[in-house]
């Protein structure tokens, strides 16, 4: 692609680990000119997480391609005015620190503005910049805790679980990436203050669980893989493995009816509508489970799809990425270390006019770009 949506913004992130890096990520592959300002002293604390392919984080790989990165001492003056020039000039600023911290290093949106009164600031924390929980550090599984999602995940007679991939961390970054985009929208006339917390994304993404609550004052319950409005949709045993049938209406449970050899169930008064089989799913799993109990998860599985009736095999992440839909997205990518080695990542979901977005700029080497961009804002190293 020639041109993608964001190529002339520029945007400096004072990030690490997840929430801040996936959004300057999403905005860097739609062309944005992501500028990573790191600490010298061992940058993004993300460059340390394992696995390591040559001594270069694959966790680091996955949330910091296309960017820039300047090593910069933000506790020195000349690293500090450095840093702020390179605001002023920016069109976005991403920062995930506790609130309080970028304005005590005199980088804070404030700062910013004085020289840059169009700015697109935005802050990535725990809770938000305000309110009785704002200085407190939010980590993802603490948020998944007290944002309700670990009581909503797992068996239910299980302990707390969370869920497996962090979704408090990423959903809050793709929220931030939202905002930002469309605030861009408003230049060059306004600016924009963005305050995104983990908690009000980790909230926002649980519709069905808040409405739950609100229509009926019941917390929703952990229901392992079943739902609380459909049935048969959950995970089911079969002779050698589980599998996962999705049958969300009537037609789709008349389909799975005439699978498993019980047209007699149609008919069955306990089972007549969505609302009746999710009231009594667990009698309904054991009457099916009885059926596939006769034959492996991939019979029922063909089945299942030769009907019409969403199904899967429970994958792990071999199995996932090597499905043959990830290969014809083109989705998977080769990418190079800093060391020369390469690896792959999984790159953009997103396709634009028929593409895949390709990978512009390899993961950087700490401090890779520094002087680069400090002669771009006519500073020497010395900046640094």
């Amino acid at each position: 692609m020639n041109t993608l949506p964001l190529s002339g913004i520029t945007v400096i992130e004072f990030c690490q680990i997840a929430a801040g890096p996936f959004c300057g990520m999403l905005l860097a592959d739609m062309g944005a000119d992501v500028i990573k300002i790191e600490n010298p002293a061992g940058g993004d604390g993300l460059r340390q997480w394992p696995p390591l392919t040559n001594g270069f984080s694959e966790n680091f790989v996955s949330l910091n391609r296309n960017k820039r990165s300047a090593a910069l001492d933000l506790k020195s003056s000349s690293g500090r005015e450095a840093a702020l020039e390179l605001c002023a000039r920016a069109n976005v600023v991403i920062e995930n620190n506790r609130p309080g911290v970028m304005a005590r290093l005199g980088l804070g949106y404030e700062d910013v503005r004085r020289r840059k009164p169009n700015i697109v600031y935005a802050s990535i924390s725990g809770f938000g910049q305000e309110g009785p929980r704002a200085t407190e550090g939010g980590f993802d599984v603490t948020i998944q805790a007290v944002g309700g999602v670990m009581s909503v995940t797992g068996e239910p007679q299980g302990g707390p679980a969370k869920c497996g991939v962090p979704i408090s961390d990423f959903t809050t970054g793709l929220y931030a990436a939202f905002a930002i985009a469309t605030a861009l929208r408003e230049l060059p006339s306004k600016g924009r203050y963005i305050d995104m917390s983990l908690l009000g994304a980790t909230l926002g993404v649980a519709a069905l669980q808040t409405s739950e609550f609100f229509g009926t004052g019941q917390s929703p319950r952990r229901m392992g893989s079943a739902h609380p409005r459909n049935a048969p949709y959950q995970a089911f045993r079969a002779k050698d493995d589980w599998f996962v049938m999705a049958a969300g209406n009537n037609r789709l449970w008349e389909s799975v009816c005439r699978i498993v050899g019980r047209d007699d169930l149609v008919q069955d008064s306990r089972f007549q509508t969505n609302s009746d089989r999710a009231a009594r799913q667990e009698e309904l799993r054991d009457i099916l489970e009885e059926v596939f109990k006769s034959e492996t998860a991939q019979y029922w599985i063909d089945a299942c799809r030769d009907s019409g009736v969403p199904c899967s095999p429970i994958n792990d992440y071999e199995a996932a990425l090597g499905d043959s839909q990830v290969a014809a997205m083109g989705w998977i990518q080769d990418i190079t270390l800093p060391s020369g080695a390469t690896t792959r990542t999984f790159g953009n979901p997103i396709r634009l006019d028929g593409e895949t977005l390709s990978i512009r700029r390899n993961p950087p080497a700490l401090g890779e770009h520094t002087e680069e961009i400090l002669r771009s804002i006519s500073l020497g190293p010395d900046a640094a």
